[in-house]
């Protein structure tokens, strides 16, 4: 950045430095704290849209430089920002100032390039609220989000549920064939035993080794060794 405002500006720091500043200062710019300044400042708030449009797309959420071009924030003719005026304020030359001598140095600066300090202020409150109304927009884009997502996890959740359920159904659908297919199974096999107790009580009047099984499962044939000769 140029540094021809600082040329413009830095006898009046030195001078305000020794208390005599005030003399030099723009006579139309009353102090901040002054009730003049504070009804000049609800002045240029009041002249500006509470909400600025935002006629594009930010691609971009942190370039704040293509929030306030989508807001439409064209820098005043002057070219004085309130960015520019911070830099003013942040240079070399001022910024070890004191507060006063810096204030003192930016307004004879701006007054020498033709530039009001309102047009600065009214540039700082548009970048202000254009800032404010994109953070509303990020927040209801982020709570609608999350309204959506929350929507898709009860979905997604009551779809679990479902098919837990059926997969519960189906283990227990399991377990209870089992316990059927067990239940007729014992009930054959005490069938089983009377029937083989018959069979054991005939065979039993004709042998001396009952070979007729009328327990548990039957065990696995022996081969009988020939008789020899």
């Amino acid at each position: 950045m140029s540094k021809k405002w600082y040329n413009m500006f830095v006898s009046v720091g030195s001078e305000a430095s020794s208390g005599s500043a005030t003399a030099e200062e723009d006579p139309s710019a009353p102090p901040a704290s002054s009730p003049d300044a504070a009804q000049a400042i609800a002045d240029i708030a009041a002249s500006i849209a509470p909400q600025p449009k935002f006629t594009q797309p930010v691609t971009n959420p942190t370039s704040f430089d293509q929030i306030y071009s989508a807001a439409e924030i064209q820098p005043p003719a002057h070219g004085f920002t309130v960015m520019k005026v911070g830099e003013m304020l942040r240079s070399e030359h001022i910024r070890n100032l004191p507060r006063d001598v810096k204030r003192s140095s930016v307004l004879v600066a701006l007054e020498a390039a033709g530039a009001g300090i309102q047009d600065v202020i009214q540039d700082a409150i548009k970048r202000d609220r254009a800032l404010d109304t994109y953070e509303r927009v990020q927040e209801k884009a982020l709570l609608d989000l999350e309204t959506r997502k929350n929507q898709e996890n009860q979905q997604v959740q009551a779809e679990l549920d479902r098919i837990v359920a059926d997969h519960k159904a189906r283990m227990q659908a399991n377990s209870d064939e089992v316990a059927k297919e067990r239940e007729r199974f014992f009930g054959w096999r005490l069938k089983k035993q009377e029937e083989e107790q018959k069979i054991s009580d005939t065979v039993s009047y004709f042998v001396t080794e009952n070979p007729i099984t009328t327990g548990g499962p039957a065990a696995a044939p022996v081969a009988t060794p020939k008789p020899e000769k």
